[in-house]
């Protein structure tokens, strides 16, 4: 009985011969199956053994060949496998010898290239060398990654891993020895790798994951910036007749926007609007412009931020109190009784900054009753904000109409305040949440202003034909959703005809192109298409939102998340095991004193607005999750609780910036979640 063995695809089979012809053979396998072989891919004919003992018995001797002896004696010139088997074993090689020198010369590339069916050819030296150096290197890893996994799978977490923690978690190089350890320890341990490497000491502090991550994710190559010095401003500028006032936050440090009003008791009011002017000393692509352009915006988070400019940069531009300030300034001449708008103007000057006033000074102060006469108004430019309110609310109300629906604040801001202010946090402050009403006078007095500006810059560059940044809403049909673009159109959720950002040119990128666009458009008038940076289509515009759009989200997305561990600290710090909530939907619950949504059991088919009371179950910094369960219902009807904004804010996951995302989607102005100043999407 004749037996053969043929090469299926680089797979050895071996089987008894059934026919035999010349261009091919018909083999049967012990399987009992019949396959038709080319003749050419015979490698061996033998009569005995049979075929799986053949193999078995090549199998167990291929290990035996010493690969470096059979290299150095093996032909210069092209060789069969048994022609090495005869002379390594000896001249009378039996079938098993030889198919265990085709097996042992077929695992070896790098020792013996392919040159044929059956046929084999040496390596030069050098590849030889190099290769087996290839080979010691990998079981070196591997021994590594050994090593490695069972460290973390008893607790301990090698220095590699720790250095390369949030790479194998987020952006992981799945051929790295370091990553391999961690899903080899992770299967062994029947865990997640994120269970596993806290476990292992790998992440020691929460807020420091979350940190390090968002840094990782957005800011690779560190957060510091290069030697840079704040361009002059060259133009001759005329000092404006006018004493302006800002309105921030006491940490805010860069002041984008004040305020001026002249003419009260005359018949008519000038209402100006001041924004800071980088644009008229920072040029597109220049060295400053480059790092604006690679940050975007500035980010916040309670305790700290990251300003899109350096801070010798910014103070070269804000808006201090006490100087004589760069601005592009807007004028709104109105009808003192009416309010009706006569004329806007808008001019490139230096503007005498009379005061940095800060709301969380005088917001106690500075209250409706002050402003409509009703109480005394003893503070700084009572008069002006007494009118600058008045045309607040007269613009807000104005835009109602146009919305077809009032705005409702029903819920309040927060502002979470840190020890150690002007330090990094750590993570461990001790942290106060206070509340602050949405809306409060100070909050609508500078809002209004900035809708106003940013409205009406909108509309003078489309008038002047210069494309600028727009942000429109089609509609406020529930998922129409603002949109950036270069042309103007309306903003549903504004309730104005068009709108842009360019009061925030220090803090916002978008802010500090249009800006360029409107110092064009004030300096060339109609023939700003001509001289404007940017020209109509310009493919760098749509590359800026494109880019601001996801650095944007993505920094909202961590301010989100970090405010929610730092209400969870708030939690842990004050040893709160009940809140009192509002039933949303599906099993969420808003806290009614904090920042905070949660799952609760027991409330899911509660109708929505129940106020309730939860006992908190358990946190986790880490993953941020927080849960409760039901203790009991606090009334019997549910409130009010549920204003127009819940459609914005339903996105359970988010933290509490998706609250004030709803009415405002710029980012607040500083550490503390203050509201910012152009207000979107209310």
């Amino acid at each position: 009985m004749t037996y053969a063995l043929f090469d299926d695809a680089g797979k050895f089979l071996a089987g008894r011969v059934m026919s035999d012809a010349e261009a091919s053979v018909q083999v049967e396998l012990e399987s009992g199956k019949r396959v038709k072989v080319k003749a050419a891919h015979v490698l061996l004919r033998f009569e005995k053994p049979a075929p799986a003992e053949l193999l078995a018995e090549a199998a167990r001797l291929a290990p035996e060949i010493d690969l470096n002896l059979a290299w150095e004696f093996a032909s210069e010139d092209d060789f069969g496998f048994a022609d090495l088997a005869r002379d390594y074993f000896d001249a009378k090689a039996s079938p098993a010898h030889q198919v265990a020198a085709l097996l042992r010369l077929h695992e070896a590339p790098h020792y013996f290239r392919r040159a044929g069916k059956g046929l084999f050819r040496k390596a030069p030296e050098e590849i030889v060398k190099a290769a087996l150096l290839g080979i010691e290197r990998k079981k070196q890893i591997a021994a590594l990654i050994d090593s490695w996994a069972a460290d973390l799978a008893e607790g301990r977490c090698p220095e590699p891993v720790r250095e390369q923690l949030y790479r194998i978690l987020f952006k992981p190089d799945k051929n790295g020895p370091e990553y391999k350890a961690v899903v080899q320890a992770a299967r062994a341990a029947q865990l997640q790798p994120l269970d596993l490497l806290q476990r292992a000491g790998a992440i020691t502090s929460p807020y420091q994951f979350h940190w390090r991550r968002f840094l990782f994710d957005q800011f690779p190559k560190g957060t510091a910036f290069p030697p840079l010095q704040a361009p002059a401003i060259k133009d001759e500028l005329p000092l404006a007749p006018v004493q302006a006032f800002s309105i921030d936050d006491s940490a805010t440090t860069e002041i984008d926007d004040a305020l001026s009003v002249t003419g009260i008791g005359q018949g008519t009011v000038v209402f100006g609007i001041h924004i800071a002017a980088p644009g008229l000393a920072i040029q597109p692509d220049s060295p400053v412009d480059k790092v604006a352009r690679e940050r975007l915006s500035t980010v916040y988070m309670p305790g700290w931020k990251l300003t899109m400019l350096p801070d010798e940069v910014v103070q070269a531009y804000t808006l201090t109190e006490g100087r004589d300030c760069p601005a592009v300034s807007v004028y709104m001449t109105f009808d003192e009784a009416t309010l009706e708008l006569q004329s806007a103007e808008t001019r490139l000057e230096r503007v005498p900054i009379a005061a940095n006033l800060r709301h969380d000074q005088l917001d106690e102060v500075v209250t409706e009753a002050s402003l409509t006469g009703e109480a005394v108004a003893d503070y700084p430019f009572a008069a002006e904000l007494a009118f600058a309110f008045r045309l607040a609310r007269h613009r807000k109300a104005a835009r109602e109409v146009v919305r077809g629906k009032p705005e409702l604040f029903n819920r309040p801001d927060y502002n979470f305040k840190l020890d150690g202010a002007g330090q990094e946090p750590q993570g461990d402050e001790p942290v106060r949440i206070v509340t602050r009403r949405r809306g409060a006078p100070l909050d609508l007095i500078v809002a209004e202003a900035m809708i106003l500006a940013n409205s009406h810059w909108g509309g003078w560059l489309d008038q002047c034909g210069v494309p600028g940044i727009y942000r429109s809403q089609a509609s406020l049909l529930p998922g129409v959703k603002v949109r950036m673009g270069t042309k103007a159109a309306p903003h549903a959720g504004m309730g104005v005809p068009q709108y842009t950002w360019a009061t925030s040119p220090l803090r916002r990128y978008v802010d500090l192109v249009n800006q360029w666009q409107i110092i064009a458009c004030a300096r060339h008038g109609r023939t700003a298409a001509l001289a404007a940076p940017f020209k109509p289509k310009d493919a760098m515009l749509f590359s800026v939102i494109s880019s601001f759009d996801t650095a944007y989200s993505a920094y909202n997305d961590f301010q989100n998340g970090i405010e929610r561990y730092w209400t969870l600290k708030w939690l842990e710090q004050n040893a709160t095991a009940e809140l009192d909530c509002a039933v949303m939907k599906d099993g969420m619950v808003r806290a009614e004193a904090l920042p905070l949504v949660l799952r609760a059991n027991g409330t899911e088919s509660l109708p929505r607005g129940t106020r309730v009371r939860v006992r908190l179950v358990s946190t986790d910094l880490l993953t941020l999750d927080v849960h409760g369960a039901l203790l009991s219902r606090l009334d019997d009807e549910p409130t009010d609780a549920a204003d127009e904004a819940d459609a914005e804010d339903d996105d359970l996951g988010a933290g509490p910036l998706a609250l004030a995302i709803a009415t405002d989607e710029t980012v607040p102005e500083d550490a503390a979640t203050a509201p910012a100043k152009d207000a979107d999407a209310p």
